[in-house]
């Protein structure tokens, strides 16, 4: 299975290399950037989460990508050059008209957006992401969902990897009409700092493992779908 999965993704990863082949933009491997937002919020917060992330990703299933930490802004037109975009924080996030319009499409042109919530960015993320998709709302992920289980087992879905408030950890997808998910959007569970070097967090060996599995299971269920 997971052969068949690695061979979806190089199509996925070769189609639009071949798209932009005759641009100004030379990519050679997979890109993951991190969005930039304005409000206050610190787009920039952990700076080793996707490359220790991305490194882990290559390891297991050996594609190339590329491991390097950079963002693009929410008004550049460069997004649609990037399959997957990454987004987390703490406090307020604001997208002015041109970044709504962009945003929402290169969301309905096929890009995919992983929101982490690292605290106190969840009242803001869905304000925000209600003036990109008046119409649509966001669906809470069961544990039987398709994200949990297409590289790595998670049977009891979305593990917790930081305390927070101490809620349950939460999943939720925001859906096109055709049923493709746009967003992926963790709550109270903060994967990302999981993916953060040793002594960011001080977080046990087993704890980064699972939040770097539930990455590798992110970026798969995104390019494959």
């Amino acid at each position: 299975m997971r052969k068949s999965i690695l061979s979806i993704i190089f199509i996925t990863i070769l189609l639009p290399l071949l798209y932009f082949a005759e641009t100004e933009i030379k990519q050679t491997v997979l890109e993951i950037p991190r969005l930039k937002y304005n409000g206050g919020g610190d787009w920039y917060n952990g700076k080793t989460e996707l490359p220790n992330l991305l490194k882990f990703f290559t390891k297991e299933t050996r594609i190339e990508v590329s491991i390097k930490d950079f963002y693009i802004e929410s008004d550049d037109s460069r997004i649609f050059y990037y399959p997957i975009i990454f987004l987390t924080g703490h406090g307020n996030i604001t997208f002015n008209d041109v970044e709504i319009k962009n945003l929402r499409n290169y969301l309905l042109s096929g890009g995919f957006l992983y929101v982490d919530d690292d605290y106190g960015l969840d009242k803001p993320f869905r304000r925000e992401i209600k003036k990109i998709f008046p119409e649509l709302n966001f669906i809470e992920i069961e544990k039987s969902h398709k994200i949990f289980n297409c590289y790595f087992g998670f049977k009891e879905g979305l593990p917790k990897i930081h305390k927070h408030d101490g809620k349950p950890p939460q999943a939720f997808g925001l859906f096109d009409k055709n049923g493709r998910m746009m967003i992926f959007y963790t709550y109270e569970s903060n994967i990302s700092d999981g993916w953060d070097s040793p002594g960011v967090h001080n977080n046990p060996q087993d704890t980064r493992t699972t939040a770097l599995k539930m990455g590798v299971n992110i970026l798969i269920y995104a390019l494959t779908n």
